[in-house]
């Protein structure tokens, strides 16, 4: 196996590649962050985010820090815009859309602070200028502070926004549509003589009133609405065929020039403290893996409406972190890692129907498009369709496809929050996401099903618990929270265990008890104590378990939740996993298991295994070993060496 510089390569410091890093590390990979721009963005893209990442965040545990760094609570909204109209939720009992108010500068900080603790490494004003990649490795170009060097890495991922050089440099298309109309954007303080009325609108001398939401006119469209703060933020949307360099400031000069234009008279503004512009694309890559090398966020969609673009990224890095981690661990079953472009894909197409929608919705400025926009605002008042089309913008909607025949309505969709009584008392389906490892979840104790996920149990988390309205008797859940299996309430053995078994081992690899003759996998032989195994898995548990306690105390203290001390013990615990069954092959003939006994080298800061013959020649850790005939082959990705 080649010797890379690092397992992966991140191009660019983003929420999406942040959010990555995290999930690597947590995986225990350790990923290196190359950045183009040498500090981090003041000037916000975004004020805050919605969707199903708000609670994905809360499942590992990042939610309340993230409030903390906000001030403000994360709520449901009242609302969302959609095409140009304003929908209303205030009169639903649940609101479909939680928000949370964080401009994306302190979210990327957030981020970064978090990936930081748990060991990844960050490197800024290092731009990469091209890519290449062979069927061992890929090669990043890179220009620093210091001059051009190279990187290698096993894998290598762009999240490097929609002008992305990691996509291009691959030569995967990016087809779709960029619209002409340019939009403008302001944070501003209420001067005097501009009155806010009690219902939300202005009043305005030589304007007279303007209603909150949006106005048009012919010259483009006028929106406002009120912060929390009491400032106001404005936007202004024209069409503008040439475009606008969006890499120039803007200026508040021009934004009240483009006021102008569209309300056909000057408004009084006071301090801005947030100038941007924006235009809007519907683009989606064609594919989201090219042998080596992934697109993730921007740089694999872009959306032709806004408030949606950090949760399908961010929801792309979580997605593709664990799997990325089983390939270099060398436990990936077959094909896991295209899995990632087949859901994530689809993903970016739903959110591509839906926001070229609102395109359509917005653009048209004749009668019959002010009777669509009418007609439409009326039909969303009723609960259904509104909850329809909160679920659109949210990503709730997602049911990924999972391989089988007869599945459970459940599979492929996001598992919701539990609250769950075990032996050891109340958790959720939240606390057990915190490590991101995949749980399987009994409900009604069904010791049949538990002694199938037994043989998964050195990559499975297993739980049985009661829970108020089960909808399933079991679950089995992927660390990015999707549901890859589900039993039927009452279903039969027969059905229900040859399916588990078929999730787990396609999603999750070989069973622990392999043994070599048809094995995959992590090979086990006379040994093996899997007694000690399971003792010492126990350990690490409780290890993790108390570290969780010291770092809730720890975090309390410094006014978030969590701790260092917790996510370092998370990662301890993935890396002595994997170190468990990594073991030093001592021969073996026809028809017998390999023995195995453990040896462990340290590299750095991480454990390198080796597994070896007879000749003690060193080979890779995570390949594959198959009894064949009078010879042990190793498997590895790309080459197979012969061991005699």
């Amino acid at each position: 196996m080649r010797v890379t510089d690092t397992d992966v390569i991140i191009v660019g410091a983003g929420p999406t590649g942040l959010m990555l890093a995290a999930e690597l590390c947590l995986a225990g990979v350790r990923p290196l962050i190359l950045e183009r721009q040498p500090r981090p963005r003041e000037t916000p893209k975004a004020s805050g985010f919605n969707g199903q990442i708000v609670e994905l965040l809360r499942y590992r545990g990042l939610l309340d820090r993230i409030e903390a760094a906000s001030a403000r609570p994360v709520g449901a909204a009242r609302g969302a815009p959609f095409g140009g109209i304003e929908l209303d939720f205030s009169h639903l009992t649940d609101p479909p859309i939680r928000v949370v108010h964080l401009p994306q500068p302190q979210l990327e900080r957030l981020l970064g602070e978090h990936a930081d603790e748990l060991g990844a490494s960050l490197r800024r004003g290092h731009e990469v200028a091209g890519v290449t990649q062979d069927n061992t490795a890929v090669a990043a170009a890179v220009r620093g502070p210091d001059g051009p060097y190279q990187m290698t890495a096993r894998y290598l991922v762009g999240c490097d926004g929609a002008h992305s050089q990691v996509r291009a440099a691959a030569g995967i298309p990016f087809p779709g549509t960029t619209y002409p109309e340019v939009n403008r954007l302001a944070q501003v303080a209420v001067p005097g003589s501009v009155t806010q009325l009690d219902n939300g609108d202005l009043d305005v001398p030589g304007l007279g009133r303007i209603q909150s939401g949006f106005t048009r006119t012919d010259h483009g469209v006028f929106a406002f609405g009120r912060l929390a703060s009491g400032a106001l933020l404005i936007q202004t949307t024209e069409d503008e065929p040439a475009g606008s360099d969006t890499d120039e400031p803007m200026t508040l000069t021009e934004f009240r020039d483009s006021i102008r234009r569209v309300l056909g008279a000057d408004l009084p503004l006071g301090e801005a403290t947030r100038l941007s512009r924006y235009g809007l694309q519907a683009r989606q890559a064609e594919r989201y893996r090219d042998g080596r090398i992934l697109l993730a966020g921007d740089a694999a969609h872009q959306f032709p409406a806004t408030g949606i673009g950090i949760n399908n990224g961010m929801l792309d890095a979580v997605n593709l972190g664990w799997k990325l981690a089983a390939s270099i661990g060398g436990w990936a079953p077959a094909g896991l890692l295209d899995t990632y472009h087949r859901e994530r894909h689809f993903a970016g197409a739903r959110a591509l129907l839906q926001t070229q929608a609102q395109v359509a919705l917005r653009r048209g400025q004749d009668p019959a498009a002010e009777a669509l926009r009418e007609l439409f605002a009326e039909l969303l008042t009723d609960e259904q369709p509104a909850r329809r089309v909160a679920a659109l913008i949210a990503g709730t909607d997602i049911r990924y496809l999972m391989p089988g025949p007869g599945q459970h309505d459940l599979t492929g969709t996001f598992a919701a929050d539990l609250t769950l009584h075990t032996s050891q008392g109340a958790t959720s389906v939240a606390e057990l996401m915190r490590n991101p490892r995949p749980v399987f979840l009994d409900l009604a104790d069904r010791p049949d099903l538990r002694e199938t996920a037994r043989e998964w149990r050195h990559r499975v988390d297993i739980h049985t618990a009661r829970t108020d309205h089960p909808p399933a008797d079991a679950l089995l859940i992927r660390p990015d929270a999707c549901i890859a299996w589900a039993a039927a309430t009452g279903e039969p053995a027969g059905t229900a265990e040859p399916a588990l078994r078929e999730a787990l081992s396609g999603w999750f690899g070989a069973p622990l008890n392999a043994g070599l003759p048809g094995g995959l996998g992590i090979a086990v032989g006379p040994g093996l104590d899997v007694a000690a195994f399971d003792r010492e898995r126990e350990q690490l548990g409780e290890g993790v378990r108390r570290a969780g306690e010291r770092g809730d105390a720890e975090g309390g203290q410094r006014g978030r939740v969590g701790g260092v001390e917790r996510r370092r013990a998370l990662i301890r615990q993935r890396q002595q996993d994997n170190d468990l069954h990594a073991r030093r092959v001592q021969g073996g003939h026809p028809g017998q298991h390999l023995l195995l006994d453990a040896a462990f080298v340290q590299v750095g800061d991480q454990h390198e295994d080796r597994v070896s013959g007879p000749g003690d020649q060193p080979l890779a850790v995570g390949d594959r070993l198959v009894n064949v005939g009078a010879a042990a082959e190793l498997h590895s990705e790309q080459h197979v060496n012969r061991v005699r």
